[in-house]
């Protein structure tokens, strides 16, 4: 359930960093068309459609059962649609599987860390594209690069918490997690990332450092879509706001010129 309610006063809160304002106008990044999915006799979604531009936030929100995780599975490739239409930079695509969805350059951040636990950062990152160099019976695996790169994705990322790249990712704090889990996503510069409910199970401190996270892939031009359940967590970084209710677009709102409140009611289908 989404964090909120009818009639609650929201206490004002300094934003991660300087407030969004208006995206970058990088143009527009992705946009789903009358997706719609039905499961057996039950329709999950009904004909949603969104967009988002590069160098923007969109969050959506939406109470349990209203269709998020449908959705960002769909455009993950790992749930395929009954019908509905795919844009990537205004060109049309097929998303039909997760390979698609990572060749048009959409990366998932799912909610469930999909991390080794036995391994280090930097293995995590390249894992399944390990950088190698010499060839036949010389191939060996390029470590030195390969750290080279992690410590680059930490820096651009502004990714300070973590110490040792070399440590492996089961001692680490979930704060620390899921910051290798979006370093991961945005190693190869993929230029639309979706994340998951980033913030499940955190800290005040370890949300914090995940918002500068989102804002700092927002900078670099990024377009980042985002669901999450916390009103607060919305609007520190949204540019917009797409409510999901039963399975449809019950509004679309500018972050600027809405209040959680608003959103609140939206999410409950309130007029």
């Amino acid at each position: 359930m989404l964090n909120g309610g009818a009639g609650r006063r929201f206490p004002k809160r300094r934003p991660a960093s300087p407030p969004p304002g208006d995206p970058p106008g990088g143009g527009e990044a992705l946009r789903v068309v009358d997706v719609t999915k039905w499961y057996g006799g039950v329709q999950a979604l009904d004909r949603v459609s969104m967009s988002v531009d590069a160098g923007e936030v969109v969050a959506l929100v939406g109470d349990n059962g209203a269709g998020k995780s449908t959705l960002v599975d769909i455009i993950a490739g790992v749930v395929a649609p009954d019908e509905g239409e795919f844009y990537v930079r205004g060109e049309r695509v097929a998303i039909r599987s997760t390979n698609d969805a990572a060749l048009f350059g959409i990366r998932t951040v799912h909610q469930e860390h999909t991390l080794a636990d036995n391994l280090s950062v930097v293995e995590n990152l390249f894992l399944g594209r390990e950088l190698s160099h010499g060839v036949g019976p010389l191939l060996r695996l390029d470590f030195a690069s390969m750290q080279q790169r992690t410590s680059a994705a930490m820096s651009d990322l502004g990714i300070t918490t973590i110490a040792d790249i070399r440590a492996p990712v089961e001692k680490m704090s979930g704060g620390q997690r899921q910051s290798v889990s979006v370093a991961r996503a945005t190693l190869e510069k993929y230029p639309i990332v979706v994340l998951d409910e980033p913030t499940a199970g955190l800290g005040v401190a370890q949300v914090h450092r995940v918002m500068q996270l989102v804002l700092r892939l927002r900078a670099q031009g990024t377009a980042i879509v985002i669901v999450s359940q916390n009103i607060e967590e919305i609007f520190e970084v949204a540019d917009r706001i797409v409510v999901l209710h039963l399975g449809k677009v019950g509004a679309i709102l500018r972050r600027a010129d809405t209040t959680p409140e608003a959103v609140v009611s939206a999410v409950m289908g309130v007029a």
